[in-house]
């Protein structure tokens, strides 16, 4: 058994609810850390299985188990595993997904030398059916990449975040209850006020995804969620306009719902434009981080392209005319859009036949 440190370096907190199948994969993935000097803050949200009873029998003296009173959800739970934990560094994880052995050796290290960061996650892999796979996210990225991305999407998977403690703790809250399905999303804004946000490249976690994920059974709440985050933040740069821009954003950028017409389109892209305008002008760029975020920024539009031309309303003609000049195409060069335009016209003539 090993001893909890008095004032541990890092306090990883944990909602768990029904989780005894999976949370001892987890908790033996904190035991596998090279860094050894953790504690695990972990409250059972009134859970209905063995979960409790196998967090109070579990032989790691490192992982705390505090009982909620009644069922409360995730954001609650993890505002009070915050309100207990200890350590220097705050670390992200659900009860479902896995740290990699030399996940918190890598992100203590980079915080210890990067003073202004107050928040670093890490590349994420995804579990699903037995089978381990890349998540799609930027596959290089800068602290400026990152905190570009934070304005149109969520490149930040929660399980991989490592927060600086005093940073953490002068949130109050630190998860907005409101806000349930995009808390993470909306903590990593309020943060950005407090230090920069970064992400180191490697895979450091892996992210279970399955049927009865939060994220599958509430899109319509985690859109609104999003939409209000995406909201605040847009405000200084478009105000009245900020609102319907954040519900274009989050409805096709986030949640990549295929554009329904040419107006739509070229209303989204001239929105992508004006706010990553006044990114590049109000934050601290080299020619690296200009490059990575106009290439990413191309990325997503050339998706947003080749989705609107598998439906009924956008033509080739369209997405050419309507984008952005700087922004161009990203990966999808004119064959590749030619060939989303047959995908949609042979799935619409099979739907008729």
């Amino acid at each position: 058994m090993t001893d909890t440190p008095a004032t541990p370096t890092v306090s990883v907190v944990m909602a768990a609810y029904n989780g005894a199948a999976l949370i001892g994969e987890t908790l033996a993935s904190l035991a596998a850390q090279t860094m050894p000097d953790w504690e695990a803050v972990v409250v059972d949200d009134g859970s209905t299985d063995g979960t409790l009873a196998m967090l109070r029998g579990w032989p790691d003296a490192r992982v705390r188990v505090i009982a909620a009173r009644e069922n409360g959800g995730p954001v609650l739970a993890r505002n009070m595993a915050l309100s207990h934990a200890r350590g220097r560094y705050v670390a992200g994880l659900d009860h479902d997904d896995l740290c990699r052995p030399d996940r918190f050796a890598r992100q203590v290290a980079y915080l210890d030398r990067h003073r202004d960061v107050a928040l670093v996650g890490s590349a994420a892999a995804a579990l699903s059916d037995g089978r381990v796979t890349p998540l799609r996210h930027a596959p290089i990225t800068t602290p400026a990449l990152i905190e570009w991305l934070l304005r149109i999407e969520n490149p930040l998977v929660w399980s991989s975040v490592m927060i600086r403690g005093e940073a953490a703790r002068r949130l109050d809250p630190f998860t907005r209850p409101e806000l349930v399905c995009a808390e993470d999303f909306d903590l990593y804004h309020r943060l950005a006020r407090l230090g920069r946000i970064a992400r180191l490249d490697d895979e450091l976690v892996v992210y279970r995804q399955h049927a009865g994920g939060m994220s599958q059974r509430l899109v319509d709440r985690m859109q609104a969620s999003a939409t209000r985050v995406m909201a605040e933040a847009y405000a200084p740069v478009l105000g009245d306009e900020a609102e319907p821009a954040a519900t274009l954003v989050v409805r096709h950028v986030m949640g990549q719902v295929p554009v329904p017409d040419r107006a739509t389109l070229a209303r989204l892209g001239a929105i992508l434009v004006t706010l990553q305008q006044d990114f590049l002008d109000r934050r601290p760029v080299d020619d690296r981080d200009v490059t990575l975020i106009r290439w990413e920024t191309a990325r997503r539009w050339a998706r947003i392209g080749r989705a609107a031309l598998r439906t009924r309303g956008i033509t080739l003609a369209d997405v050419v005319a309507v984008r952005p000049d700087h922004v161009g195409m990203g990966y999808a060069g004119p064959e590749e859009l030619i060939w989303s335009r047959l995908i949609g016209e042979a799935r619409r003539w099979l739907r008729r036949a």
